[in-house]
């Protein structure tokens, strides 16, 4: 088997779309890997589920959602995946998504600021 014919298609930094980007982060699930992939990339085991008990089927359904909307960078190891996320490509053509979105959530119980009327 040859290297090229496991090779997975990734868009390039200028075909990255908006709303396939937000589309691809408004899963829970995929919301979860991005957020665990954040610090650093992290290698996936084809066998085994990532961020909690997602089962393979779906877990690969995440993964092509995310690579092919270019939030991550999925390459194929033996029977592993190196997962990173694209945090360049996306700040250069998408400034301050990934920032405002990998944020903590904001405090329920925090006052909700008014509105000015004025």
């Amino acid at each position: 088997m040859s290297g090229t014919s496991r090779e997975l298609t990734h868009p390039g930094a200028e075909d990255l779309v908006l709303t396939d980007v937000l589309f691809a982060l408004s899963d829970p699930s995929r919301l979860a890997i991005v957020r665990s992939v954040a610090d650093g990339p992290i290698e996936v085991a084809a066998c085994q589920p990532v961020a909690g008990e997602i089962p393979k089927s779906t877990l690969s359904h995440h993964l092509k959602t995310l690579r092919e909307a270019g939030v991550i960078r999925n390459v194929p190891r033996g029977r592993q995946r190196y997962v990173s996320l694209r945090r360049e490509d996306l700040d250069e053509r998408f400034p301050g998504l990934l920032d405002a979105v990998l944020a903590p959530a904001a405090d329920p119980a925090a006052p909700v600021p008014a509105l000015d009327q004025t």
